[in-house]
């Protein structure tokens, strides 16, 4: 029998499993399109009745729970990011606001290109695996990995055939740049990147292609873990999300081709990064890329 709300004091509702719901993986099983009021059961302490009312309204893209009890364990928000001062932000603040005070986590991903629908539920997938593999003491609380080799760098065959980290999300991408490049449909090979973590928590990743010589499609993924976990180094899972993004921007390359960043520009952004080194956590690792 599935568990009520107040069960063990919780304010969090399960959810029951449907037909919508993906299959169990990891003792979790996925929601998609669930609004916050769906899952809290009353309006908590220090909330107002206005913070409540525009907050219940919001949607998370994904919602993880545990597949015996259905409770759930985390929510995941998916897309482009608010425009600031907009009404938009201001709501998310709110939901945000109840969120801490059910003590219910949440994963977001700010990407101007990365949709729900078409990337999401691959994303969570990736995250409960890395979390199930890491183990029950890793993470930012916990004592360490139960794992020698951590989930990102595990080595194994990659779609092109040769050997590397099979849980890059952006192996794909890098294969697909390869056979463009061979097709002439870029000026390089290689996806570049980079990845900085803020001191507000944000992490952030860059990726890039040169498509034609001294132009780049260059994308950006912001990845903020409120209360929450990823499984691995979120700065770098955001620089894996990146390249993702920009592989789904080379597919339609034929067809419409993106708007495309300056060499020189990039660079110039490129160093504004650096010039903000005293607000990253361990500093700027990419002095290289901001040499002509």
């Amino acid at each position: 029998m599935t568990r009520t709300a107040t069960d063990d004091g919780s304010r969090l509702r399960p959810l029951p499993l449907d037909g919508a719901a993906l299959p169990v993986r990891a003792g979790q099983v996925m929601h998609a399109g669930r609004r916050l009021g769906d899952l809290v059961t009353r309006r908590p302490e220090g909330i107002t009745g206005h913070q409540w009312s525009s907050a219940t309204r919001e949607e998370f893209d994904h919602v993880v729970c545990a597949a015996d009890t259905g409770r759930p364990l985390f929510a995941v928000v998916l897309g482009a990011p608010a425009p600031p001062g907009s009404a938009r932000q201001r709501a998310e603040r709110m939901r945000d606001a109840v969120c801490a005070a059910v003590d219910l986590p949440v994963l977001r991903i700010e990407s101007p290109t990365l949709r729900s629908a078409a990337h999401g539920p691959r994303i969570v997938g990736y995250v409960i695996d890395a979390r199930a593999y890491a183990g029950p003491s890793a993470g930012p609380d916990g004592d360490g990995y139960d794992s020698a080799v951590a989930f990102r760098d595990i080595v194994g065959r990659l779609p092109d055939g040769r050997t590397g980290p099979v849980n890059d999300l952006g192996a794909l991408t890098r294969a697909a740049a390869v056979d463009a490049y061979v097709s002439r449909r870029l000026a390089d090979p290689i996806v570049r990147g980079l990845h900085v973590r803020w001191r507000d928590g944000a992490a952030e990743g860059w990726s890039w292609v040169e498509v034609r010589p001294g132009r780049c499609l260059v994308e950006r993924v912001t990845v903020r873990e409120h209360r929450f976990w990823c499984g691995v180094d979120a700065a770098r899972l955001a620089e894996d999300l990146a390249a993702v993004a920009v592989g789904e921007r080379l597919r339609a390359l034929d067809t419409d081709e993106p708007p495309l960043v300056d060499r020189a520009e990039l660079r110039r952004e490129i160093r504004g990064l650096r010039a903000r080194r005293d607000e990253l956590v361990g500093g700027f690792a990419y002095d290289h890329l901001c040499v002509d």
